[in-house]
């Protein structure tokens, strides 16, 4: 007999004769309907759990991880109101069951289940995962994640707060909400989470509201390692700016006292809490784990003897809520009935076609406002004497400053975050003079933290914020990446299109800065980016198609949803002379303030057809560099700016090639996992075979002089154009 069973036929048994486990009296404020309703959930979540085994032994269910042990999250669901935003740990059926109950018109049974079977009629994710979540119940779905979601937690809360004073068009939350945020004992030790807990802490230390309630379930043990004894308490009871709460999960009563004690104090302070919740955790971690194989028999029977529906059996009958025979007719009910439902389940629809899984990769479209703008004065007061250096060409440093100026003034609930945007005004100054613009309220400097950076962004956004974070380095970003890739882009994807968390992640990046930094500053590697299923990435080449870029970048966060990347050159910044020293050839004015460049479109430099130089970013303006040299070895050439990295504009970019001889792509990227990989894919695939590539080298970038010896340059365009096109310079 497997543990479940175990579990089960104890309950059954030790009902039936009483025989239940001892513990203090039911006290605190809740009522017998209540805390009958809690019970409910409980078993409901536990039949669930034992169904699901079934199911999956029968190859009708195809993932499992039980809530089995932590029923008594039921008593923080009630603690808490359906209008907070709950981020929850994957072992919170009861939590979802219970909040079920506190909103109308909900069929949680048939829902769940329909997750559990991953039918296409599943409500959250359409059959692609078995998850928690409900749009109705204001809980956004949460994969077998560890404790990625808790950067975004923190973001929900700050956007809740900061929606009091700006609130945007498509805000979501409740004024007075709290986000609610649960994860396990393990979990907490996760860089990710200690990450969110440090931010929730900085941020509440210096006043800055932050409605957060963190929840840790803790069952002593994470898959098989156990935590030591007491460190969680020990951790966290005395954490600054962290209040601490502690309650006994197999105990109801004390549950719910202590979690609406956590509730009221975030709410009316606006400051972080943390709920410390003991628990057990019943049948081992998931279906196919035997927790036989490192625990002995002894502790896994005294967690059994422990079952919290056994000790809510005893609390309830204390409490003269409900009687032992009651109880037990509920547990047995509810199980008959989720056997039912099961049985009905299992015929619904499945996901089939690559069309079906792929139909919630890019969010839905939303509908906006109409854009009014700011008047002329207010936007000649905010833009000062700037106004006046519009009418000569700038380099591109300036442009994008000037172009989230007027963003920012036409979108309100744009907001820019990042390590020294603020009164720094960036690494670089791109960001100058936005913070006296604006206010610290849409201009925030962050603490030194890429994962809390993206969180915050990504918490703002379900709250109706258009959030730009800024990563001051692109190899900065992979202490942060799976925020983008595993909570940003994949939330559309396992919530059928029903959450969105858009945004423009700006970053500076890739190679060619002179003597600075070397690898750390200077990374020329797209490849996790591009890998990302749904994310738009966008590379400017000078000011004003930065601008435009940028401009259509926020439309399609702002009415698309979609998560977009926007790389700018850090080299290109301040460059001002595309051939000769003071010829200011890569300045550039600024654009029509309602001039874009649309997704998916490429720009063209040049009319020849012996070749089309294809590339982007730094690469652009080398090849416009070499363009007159290639131009005086007898070869007509064109170049052709890609712009958009994913996903690659091909329709355009034949257009583009269209009546050239030969095709070289420049890709500023590694040889290995580059840009070039994929075009010279394309045109092998076309048919296209004059076809040749110029990359970097599979290496780190050096500082000093040799800072672009592994990177392709203007005389290595033009001597693979000559020497391809086999014609000789003319003097």
């Amino acid at each position: 007999m497997d543990r479940a069973s175990i579990v089960h036929e104890a309950f059954l048994g030790r009902v039936a004769a009483g025989d239940l486990p001892p513990g203090v009296p039911a006290s605190g404020p809740l009522t017998p309907e209540l805390a009958v309703s809690i019970y409910r959930s409980g078993c409901l979540s536990r039949a669930l759990d034992r169904i699901s085994r079934e199911m999956q032994a029968q190859k009708q269910g195809f993932y499992t991880i039980g809530s089995s042990g932590h029923e008594g999250m039921a008593a923080v669901a009630a603690a808490l109101r359906p209008t907070d935003p709950a981020f929850l740990h994957y072992r919170d059926a009861a939590f979802q069951i219970q909040r079920a109950g506190q909103v109308p018109g909900q069929s949680v049974t048939w829902d769940m289940l329909l997750s559990f079977a991953c039918s296409s009629e599943d409500p959250i994710s359409g059959g692609r995962h078995k998850v928690l979540g409900s749009k109705a119940l204001n809980i956004p779905p949460q994969t077998s994640t560890i404790a990625s979601h808790l950067p975004k937690a923190v973001g929900a809360a700050y956007g809740i707060a900061a929606a009091r004073r700006n609130p945007p068009e498509h805000t979501a939350f409740a004024e007075d909400a709290i986000a609610f945020c649960s994860f396990g004992d393990a979990s907490a030790n996760h860089s990710t989470a200690q990450g969110a807990f440090n931010t929730a802490a900085w941020t509440a230390y210096q006043g800055v509201p932050l409605p957060l309630l963190f929840c840790c379930e803790d069952n002593g043990i994470g898959i098989s390692v156990k935590t030591p004894e007491g460190w969680i308490k020990a951790t966290f009871s005395r954490r600054q700016d962290l209040a601490y709460f502690a309650c006994d999960g197999l105990d109801i009563y004390d549950t719910y006292a202590t979690a609406r004690a956590a509730a009221e104090y975030v709410r009316k302070r606006r400051k972080p809490a943390f709920l410390h919740v003991r628990t057990v955790r019943l049948y081992g971690h998931a279906g196919a784990d035997v927790a036989s194989a490192y625990l002995s028999k002894a502790e896994i029977e005294a967690d059994e003897a422990n079952d919290p529906l056994l000790h809510s059996v005893r609390l309830l009958g204390e409490a003269g809520a409900l009687d032992r025979g009651s109880a037990l007719r509920i547990y047995e009910e509810t199980d008959a009935r989720v056997r039912r439902v099961a049985a009905r389940v299992v015929t619904r629809p499945r996901l089939q076609t690559a069309e079906q899984v792929m139909a919630s990769l890019i969010p839905p479209p939303r509908v906006c406002a109409p854009l009014i703008g700011p008047e002329p004065e207010t936007r000649a007061q905010v833009f000062g004497s700037d106004l006046n250096a519009m009418v000569q060409p700038q380099p591109m440093s300036r442009l994008i400053n000037w172009a989230l100026t007027d963003l920012m003034l036409e979108h309100p609930e744009t907001v820019l975050m990042g390590e020294d945007v603020g009164r720094k005004g960036g690494v670089y100054g791109v960001t100058q003079k936005l913070h006296g613009r604006f206010g610290a309220h849409r201009v925030i400097d962050t603490l030194l933290d890429e994962q809390s950076i993206l969180g915050l962004a990504i918490g703002m956004a379900h709250n109706g914020f258009v959030p730009i974070p800024e990563i001051q380095f692109l190899a900065y970003l992979h202490n942060a990446e799976d925020q983008i890739r595993g909570e940003a882009a994949t939330l559309p994807f396992f919530s059928n299109g029903q959450f969105t968390n858009p945004m423009v992640i700006r970053i500076a990046g890739l190679g060619y800065q002179k003597g600075f930094g070397g690898h750390f500053h200077n990374d020329n590697s797209l490849a996790v980016l591009r890998d990302i299923p749904g994310v738009i990435l966008a590379v400017p080449s000078d000011g004003a198609v930065a601008a435009r870029m940028l401009r259509e970048c926020v439309r399609l966060a702002r009415e698309e949803q979609r998560v977009v990347v926007f790389v700018e050159p850090i080299a290109l910044y301040p460059t001002r002379d595309l051939h000769q020293p003071g010829d200011d050839g890569w300045m550039r004015l600024y654009p029509d303030r309602d001039a874009r460049i649309r997704l998916g479109e490429v720009g063209v430099h040049g009319t020849g057809t012996d070749m089309a130089i294809v590339t982007f970013g730094n690469g652009t303006y080398m090849a416009n560099q070499a363009l007159p040299r290639i131009g005086a070895a007898g070869i007509s050439a064109r170049v052709i700016d890609l712009r958009w990295l994913a996903p690659l504009p091909l329709a355009a970019l034949d257009a583009a090639v269209a009546g050239c001889d030969r095709v070289l792509i420049v890709d500023e990227t590694r040889a290995s996992g580059g840009v070039a990989e994929a075009l010279m894919t394309h045109f092998a695939e076309k048919g296209l075979h004059a076809t040749r590539r110029l990359t970097s080298l599979d290496s780190f970038i050096a500082t000093g002089p040799a800072y672009a010896a592994t990177m392709p340059s203007a005389e290595g365009i033009v001597d693979t154009a000559r020497a391809w096109a086999g014609a000789k310079v003319r003097a």
